[in-house]
């Protein structure tokens, strides 16, 4: 049992990064004026794509559970300083800090459950236990 659920915890987790990486990817002209809306004019291209690539590689390695620590810390590379910048809900008018105060938390909850990931190893369901078994002899 606990090995099927960390497989659809770490299904989960991929998917939402997986469509956080489409979506800037597919509306990329888009994204780069939000980034820049919030502050961030320091090369926007280059940090979009480089966003997209740590997504793509982050989401890919928890997936899989092979060197799913690294994959969970790039994960947290984007969405630690992406909640704090979006979500400033100390900042917005009194109309919209219960919400965007609501997605802080949301996101605090992802980023608890991506350390949870660095520091558990993955289950049976992983890469990193199909090369265990196959480097066994006989």
């Amino acid at each position: 049992m606990r090995n099927s659920i960390d497989l659809i915890a770490r299904i989960l987790i991929s998917i939402m990064f997986y469509y956080e990486a489409f979506d800037s990817f597919l509306y990329f002209d888009d994204t780069i004026n939000t980034m820049q809306k919030y502050g961030l004019t320091w090369k926007p291209d280059f940090l979009l794509v480089a966003t997209i690539i740590a997504l793509i590689i982050g989401a890919t390695l928890v997936l899989i559970g092979y060197y799913q620590s690294i994959g969970a810390f790039l994960l947290l590379l984007y969405i630690v300083p992406m909640t704090f910048i979006v979500y400033s809900f100390w900042n917005d008018p009194k109309e919209v800090q219960r919400v965007q105060m609501l997605n802080f938390m949301h996101n605090l909850a992802i980023i608890g459950g991506l350390l949870y990931v660095m520091i558990n190893k993955p289950g049976k369901y992983s890469v990193k236990r199909l090369i265990y078994i196959m480097k066994l002899p006989g």
